[in-house]
């Protein structure tokens, strides 16, 4: 039985998640791991690297996601976290994760509402560059969430302005199954 692992913030957790962990038990008979919290911001991700260790020790395959957290002007004054800061912590969850399972793929940060605050597409897009340049140099795979949430916001996106629609979890939840059940 094929072990995976699905990390990442609220658009997996209240989104994609359970969708995922379904079909790849039910069709693939795979056992399916996501930790019941949020994984919010790159550092709390890394931070709980360590937590989560047990459950992701052995697996066949790791799955995450962060950034919309990261990216968020919450102030004004710029991203919470900046790109650097995010591109650095983002390459060290990498390598922790390559520890634990010989297949990890990441999922670029999708895109909310142009009307909801804090957020503005062409920097989601320059930290999705900067950080797929850095985390394919670094073996990992990646997982294009952006480009169909952007390519239909209205659609892809719920009323909260932020998180994934019944539409956007189906599509992205596809995007999910297929690049993981390519390394099964």
């Amino acid at each position: 039985m094929k072990k995976i692992i699905l990390l990442g913030d609220s658009i997996r957790l209240m989104g994609y998640g359970a969708s995922v962990a379904e079909t790849l038990t039910t069709q693939y008979g795979c056992e399916v791991w996501q930790p019941d919290d949020n994984c919010r911001f790159a550092s709390y991700t890394f931070r709980m690297c360590f937590d989560y260790k047990a459950q992701m020790a052995g697996a066949d395959v790791i799955h995450w996601n962060n950034g919309l957290w990261d990216l968020c002007d919450l102030f004004g004054d710029g991203a919470f976290t900046p790109i650097e800061d995010y591109v650095r912590t983002m390459v060290r969850i990498a390598r922790i994760l390559k520890t634990y399972a010989p297949t990890v793929i990441f999922a670029t940060s999708t895109v909310p509402s142009p009307k909801m605050w804090g957020h503005d597409a062409e920097r989601i897009k320059a930290y999705n560059t900067a950080v797929t340049k850095a985390l394919t140099d670094e073996g990992v795979l990646i997982n294009d969430l952006f480009t169909p949430v952007y390519e239909d916001v209205d659609g892809m996106i719920c009323d909260d302005l932020i998180h994934l629609s019944d539409k956007g979890i189906e599509v992205c939840a596809a995007r999910v199954v297929e690049a993981i059940t390519k390394h099964l």
